[in-house]
């Protein structure tokens, strides 16, 4: 068994897009996209440098974009399960059908604009503690009034707060963890930091229908697999505001028995974190398209396609 996953903000970088725009119609599908949401992803994808898409209401259309082209590219493809980790369960939509490209993509434009308004009222961040005992590095978040806003599992917790408590705790790492990595996000995701941006985006799902998803869809608010596009959208909404446990996705992911994990452009976080996570579990990360011919022969192997 195959599950598809999608990266969440932070995995982009500087002309990630480019490669994928020399496919067969990609540019062309691109601009359209670009022009349904006033945001110009293909010279984002190309052109701009590391700050400009770190920009929140930038980065999450494009990586939106970028796993939607990256998946199509594959092929008719029929792996058991998707998820997405933070805005990628937005991708993980489109691909269990839950959402179609123009709608998702709306989606989550308004998702990133309100994010980005929601991260301006106070100056925020994110950081990455790698290695210690999850019980410690939480009872220490808690001391220095971080939130664990992404439980990743494989010894991976990141912290969210005030630039001020990001540097307590730069300054004072929990015991055991071996280093804190600041993340390049713009703010504090999945925290109280981002509860104006609830509203916001339940305004904009309010306006689009959902469809159940055909293939199983596992959530990242608590692992559970769900089967109505209604609740996809309502935990696509509640989402910003609340943590992401992907730990618990991969607790799931070995109760569906996979066998294989292929994560879309901009591929190498959720794999990396699945090759400590999922011993045994093949993994391929969709960089650029030259790892299409691996991808395909991996999901011939453990989905059909």
């Amino acid at each position: 068994m195959l599950v598809l996953v999608a990266p969440g903000q932070g995995a982009q970088t500087p002309g990630f897009l480019t490669p994928w725009l020399e496919l067969p119609g990609a540019a062309d599908r691109v601009a359209a996209w670009s022009d349904a949401i006033g945001l110009d992803l293909l010279r984002y994808g190309t052109q701009a440098d590391a700050d400009a898409i770190r920009d929140t209401a930038v980065a999450q259309p494009l990586l939106v974009a970028a796993g939607i082209l990256s998946a199509a590219a594959l092929g008719d493809i029929n792996p058991g399960a998707v998820a997405g980790h933070s805005v990628g369960e937005i991708t993980a939509a489109v691909f269990a059908g839950v959402l179609d490209d123009t709608a998702a993509l709306g989606l989550v434009r308004q998702r990133g604009l309100a994010m980005a308004d929601a991260a301006a009222v106070t100056e925020t961040g994110m950081a990455a503690l790698l290695g210690g005992a999850p019980e410690t590095s939480l009872a220490h978040l808690e001391k220095l009034g971080l939130t664990p806003a992404n439980i990743n599992g494989a010894g991976q917790i990141v912290a969210a707060g005030t630039l001020e408590q990001l540097a307590a705790l730069a300054e004072d790492k929990p015991e055991g963890v071996r280093k804190v990595v600041p993340l390049k996000v713009a703010g504090a995701f999945h925290t109280r930091h981002m509860a104006p941006a609830v509203e916001t985006l339940a305004t904009a799902a309010a306006a689009l229908s959902p469809a159940d998803p055909k293939i199983p869809y596992v959530s990242n608010k608590d692992g559970e697999t769900v089967a109505s596009g209604a609740e996809v959208l309502e935990r696509l909404v509640g989402q910003v505001a609340n943590p992401v446990r992907w730990d618990l996705c991969m607790e799931t992911f070995k109760e569906l028995g996979v066998t294989a994990l292929v994560e879309v452009c901009p591929g190498g976080t959720l794999t990396g974190l699945a090759k400590r996570a999922l011993p045994g579990v093949a993994t391929l990360a969709l960089k650029t398209p030259d790892d299409l011919d691996a991808a395909r022969a991996l999901l011939a192997e453990h989905a059909g396609a």
